[in-house]
């Protein structure tokens, strides 16, 4: 749908973390409300909704006309696909009217088991490009929530490539990662983002150099006062973040969503009071308007605290003590001597209820009048239905006392309200998944390596590589130099591909007139742009493949091979089935963060221009490289991942992937040796990390 062609207002959609919050959304005014039933859901610490909680959370919305999209967002592991779709067989019995999702495996399952339930592609799909999106539609995804760090004319540029619905979001929380690419708080304690169970140590302080000592830190977004400009932009639903934050907090966003959606103008102590119930020294539009830097940085100051009274609490509870009166119907009113007193109601979707009392007694003092009867059955306050039209057929000298008008609108409203809750169930069959077994075929026993580098310069080694990855920015005379002497080349593509499609396109059909047909691809974007010139792509481990259903889906897709998650137990990775080639990264400085608002741009002077990767620095002291990549940069590790000691346990791989960032070249030609080897030595020097190898995520 076309917003600015239609001159249809987006859709408001609020967060609903608990029942409490739920009722402050739908009385605020919101179209729809987004929620997590008791698991899988990527806010999991919120309160969410159990069964019982979760079918009257979608009647009381659908009474209301309010839409519920069931959030079933985070990566399942293997075990967790059955449960996931009996969860999703019960939301269709609801039903709720469109279900999120992340996992590719869940998608491709709960299409053929349901697929007249809509699938919203969850921005933890980190979708943003042109390309990915049109893949993502034409998997069958009826809507796409983009990636937060899209600016407007990024957006409209989508809208116009792809028919599909777009979400965006309007107000709440940045995080400073991509989401769906931030591992930050998954190494650092075992608590995944894509599991809902982020620790946000993004918010502690790190320190880049000339930053303000919270370099991981943004302000809010808050595009309420132009929620317009995202419909011109091809917006149709502009979705609020906050299913973690208090009900106040949901009712003054939605509520003001809804003013400005409307075109009513908004009232400054409702957004005196926005701010001031949660803002992070205030709000920010930088990503929408393409303005990056210092400016977009913030944190939860005392100030920020301490605005939020009991006084501003109270009055935002103002928004939602009452029902809003947001369903019309038409009465109609039948007296008739002899025959029972008759009340229809009837809404817009033509459902219609009755009541009804015996026949009237003929009036002995003031008969009753069309204006009276009028005047008592448009009193539907207290009630979500609006009496747009009264009509009255009264036959004259008959009694019909208020009392009774008011129990028949009562009884009319309240059975009209069960019809509204009920809906179709949507159609569910459970299908039968079982994955054929993966069948490794290693001729020399030994696991064939992989390696992606920051740069061309490359050590001897690698030439034992079965594919070497290199920057895409690598010109296509030493991509042909290279392979030349003898390495199997292949182009590395970024992950943040924010506005620059058309660049990187150009970028690849000049490698491929270079002999190089092969690239990685850790984005659906990057690998569908990839497929759409012919090339051969291998897929990265940013793609979050966690299941043998996600392996189905990104075979069937056109990959070559994938790499799995870094975020899977090796006994996990090791079990999972299906055909496709897979490997694990086994050696690097792990990608935590993929952030278009580069950290150590956050400077008096903006960007530096680093020639070397500058470091961030935690309250312990410890430093994370900071690498500049495509149109994003990486927040690395403090430390690399060493499995060379440890390939013995490295189970039912196709291969392994070392990547190196900051090493020298000196540095590379020794790991790439040990790993060579594979004798079982031990790292060198330093510290090092075996990652979540051996103990997973936590399970939420």
């Amino acid at each position: 749908m076309n917003c600015n062609e239609t001159n249809i207002a987006p859709e408001v959609l609020a967060p609903a973390g608990g029942p409490e919050s739920l009722q402050a959304a739908v009385r605020a005014g919101a179209d729809a409300v987004y929620l997590g039933a008791s698991a899988f859901s990527a806010r999991a610490n919120a309160q969410n909704f159990d069964g019982q909680a979760l079918k009257e959370a979608v009647s009381y919305c659908h009474a209301r006309g309010v839409k519920v999209y069931l959030a079933l967002n985070t990566l399942l592991q293997e075990n967790e696909l059955l449960p996931a779709l009996e969860l999703l067989q019960y939301a269709c019995t609801l039903p709720v009217d469109a279900v999120l999702v992340q996992d590719m495996g869940l998608f491709l399952l709960a299409r053929a088991c349901a697929p007249g339930m809509p699938m919203h592609a969850s921005t933890q799909m980190s979708l943003h490009t042109p390309a990915g999106v049109r893949a993502a539609y034409e998997a069958g995804m009826a809507r796409v929530v983009l990636s937060r760090e899209m600016s407007l004319n990024e957006i409209a540029g989508v809208h116009a490539a792809c028919p599909v619905e777009l979400e965006a979001f309007v107000h709440g929380a940045l995080c400073m990662s991509v989401s769906g690419q931030c591992y930050f708080s998954s190494i650092l304690g075992a608590r995944s983002g894509n599991r809902g169970l982020c620790a946000q140590p993004c918010r502690l302080p790190f320190s880049a150099p000339g930053g303000t000592g919270h370099d991981l830190s943004l302000k809010d977004l808050s595009m309420i006062e132009r929620i317009g400009e995202l419909a011109q932009a091809g917006v149709v639903s502009a979705k609020i973040e906050g299913r973690m934050k208090r009900p106040e907090y949901v009712a003054a966003a939605t509520h003001a969503c809804r003013l400005a959606a409307d075109g009513q103008p908004l009232p400054p102590d409702l957004m005196r009071n926005l701010g001031a119930v949660f803002s992070r020294s205030g709000f920010t539009t930088g990503y929408l308007d393409g303005r990056l830097g210092r400016e977009m940085f913030g944190t939860r100051t005392k100030e920020d605290v301490t605005g939020a009274t009991e006084a501003v609490f109270s009055e935002l509870r103002n928004l939602y003590r009452q029902e809003c009166q947001r369903v019309p119907v038409s009465f109609r009113l039948t007296v008739h001597a002899g025959e029972p007193v008759c009340l229809s109601v009837r809404d817009g979707d033509g459902r219609e209820a009755f009541a009804q009392s015996p026949p009237p007694e003929a009036a002995r003092n003031k008969p009753v009048t069309e204006e009276r009867c009028v005047e008592q059955l448009r009193k539907t306050g207290g009630t979500p239905f609006l009496a747009q039209e009264v009509s009255c057929d009264l036959e004259d000298g008959l009694s019909v006392p208020v009392s009774l008008l008011n129990r028949l609108r009562r009884e009319a409203l309240e059975k009209l309200e069960w019809l509204r809750a009920v809906h179709e169930p949507v159609a569910f069959s459970m299908k039968p998944f079982s994955p054929t077994p993966h069948r490794v075929y290693l001729p020399d026993g030994k696991l064939p390596l992989r390696a992606r580098f920051a740069n061309a310069s490359l050590p001897e080694a690698a030439k034992q590589c079965e594919r070497v990855y290199l920057p895409y920015t690598t010109v296509p005379e030493k991509l042909a130099a290279l392979q030349e002497e003898g390495f199997r080349v292949a182009l590395d593509l970024p992950r943040g591909l924010f506005g620059m499609e058309q660049a990187l396109k150009q970028r690849l059909a000049e490698a491929r007139d270079a002999g190089v047909t092969h690239v990685w691809a850790g984005n659906l974007g990057a690998a569908a742009l990839a497929k759409e010139l012919g090339m051969t792509v291998h897929g990265g481990f940013s793609l979050n493949v966690t299941n043998s259903a996600a392996i189905e889906w990104y075979a069937a897709f056109g990959l070559a091979d994938t790499e799995l998650s870094f975020e899977l137990a090796l006994s996990a990775a090791a079990a999972l089935g299906g055909e496709l080639p897979r490997g694990l990264v086994l050696y690097g400085r792990l990608p935590l963060m993929l952030t278009r608002n580069c950290p150590a741009a956050n400077s008096a002077k903006g960007c530096l221009h680093c020639t070397a990767a500058p470091e961030l620095t935690d309250r312990k002291g410890v430093h994370f490289p900071v690498q500049c990549y495509g149109a994003c940069s990486e927040v690395l590790n403090s430390v690399p991942l060493w499995m060379a000691d440890r390939l013995a346990e490295v189970k039912q791989m196709d291969f392994g992937v070392l990547r190196f960032t900051t090493e020298t070249r000196e540095e590379q030609q020794r790991i790439l040796e040990a790993y060579l080897r594979a004798d079982g030595t031990p790292p060198a020097q330093g510290t090092f990390t075996r990652g979540l190898y051996y103990k997973g995520w936590v399970m939420g």
